[in-house]
């Protein structure tokens, strides 16, 4: 039997999926900062015209953020901003908790010169950028990108490829949330990159313990905070 040669890709369904690309780093951009709202629903020809961009390609970006939980789909409701609950952030916070402080622990252990390297660049970065800009404190892309990089070098040394995967989908999520802590008072007092310099330190320390108790006091702080100042459904 001859089965048919799957279509060439053509140069407009390259051009959607860029498109797509693109517009699903602006709209979980906006979700992250709050331009748009925690369980807002989303209209699809409002929001392209916002963007000015296709329907289409919105409709795919709106899709891949609810595989990862930014938008949840509503049967025949279309699509809506996902919600934000106490419940979610404790939930989110002892899951990244259980998880990172297990490859952390073995990313120390089992990471070599070259982890360390790739550990040591991400935090040089991220220690030179500033964590938020304007009278609004919008949290800068640049930061939030180097934050996740380094976040992601620290247990890079790990060799599960699951922790690591599961690290890196929970940390997405805590995007949210870091940002409304962005705008508490405490957050202007708060030693942030002290914190960062310090888990580093304790990394090529090889110092395990010390290191996982401060990434749980890193963690725990902004939950803590956001919990205290959010009235967050419970």
């Amino acid at each position: 039997m001859n089965h048919p040669l799957p279509r060439p890709q053509t140069e407009d369904s390259h051009e959607k999926r860029t498109m797509a690309s693109q517009l699903e780093v602006r709209v979980r951009q906006d979700i992250i900062n709050g331009h748009l709202a925690p369980g807002s629903k989303l209209r699809l020809k409002e929001l392209a015209e916002s963007y000015d961009a296709g329907v289409i390609p919105l409709r795919e970006a709106l899709s891949r953020l609810a595989a990862v939980g930014f938008i949840t789909v509503e049967d025949q409701k279309g699509f809506r901003v996902g919600a934000i609950s106490a419940e979610e952030i404790r939930d989110i916070t002892n899951a990244r908790l259980h998880i990172e402080t297990k490859a952390l622990a073995e990313s120390i252990l089992q990471g070599d010169v070259e982890w360390e390297s790739r550990l040591i660049a991400a935090h040089h970065r991220l220690d030179r950028l500033e964590l938020v800009e304007g009278p609004e404190r919008l949290m800068r892309p640049e930061w939030e990108q180097a934050h996740d990089a380094f976040h992601s070098a620290l247990i890079g040394g790990c060799r599960s490829a699951w922790l690591q995967r599961l690290a890196s989908t929970l940390r997405d999520q805590t995007a949210r949330y870091r940002i409304l802590a962005m705008h508490y008072p405490e957050a202007a007092k708060r030693d942030i990159p002290g914190e960062h310099r310090q888990l580093l330190h304790a990394c090529l320390s090889k110092d395990v313990g010390r290191a996982c108790e401060l990434l749980r006091s890193h963690y725990e702080a902004t939950t803590r905070s956001v919990l205290e100042h959010e009235r967050l459904a419970r």
